[in-house]
């Protein structure tokens, strides 16, 4: 079975971010975007570190109507948000995927690519 890896990419702006995918290639959580490559991999392992405590989540609803979820550290600073989701049912099965996903060491360091 395939497992899930990150993506850490550099944008346009100069500024670095990650995607955490499911094995199936879908994002399943993307991160704010960071001044360095050091902060992006710090975000990284603080995925991996909260990841599997589902008390580190919180789905919301979106103003459509559909639902998304946050993982937040520790100190209650959001880490990394997913995509979006036509029902609550449908997010709480992302939160698993992360939760299953999230742990993983296996990073993928695009940024010596361009964006």
């Amino acid at each position: 079975m395939a497992t899930g890896h990150y993506d850490l990419k550099k944008a346009k702006n100069g500024q670095f971010h990650f995607n955490l995918k499911a094995g199936n290639g879908e994002i399943i959580l993307t991160s704010e975007m960071y001044a360095s490559k050091a902060s992006a991999e710090n975000g990284i392992t603080s995925v991996q570190n909260n990841a599997p405590h589902e008390e580190q989540y919180e789905i919301k609803p979106s103003k459509d109507g559909q639902f998304y979820f946050v993982l937040k550290a520790k100190n209650h600073q959001v880490i990394g948000v997913s995509e979006m989701y036509t029902t609550e049912s449908a997010a709480r099965k992302g939160v698993q995927s992360v939760v299953k996903n999230g742990a993983t060491v296996d990073i993928r360091d695009s940024t010596q690519q361009p964006a």
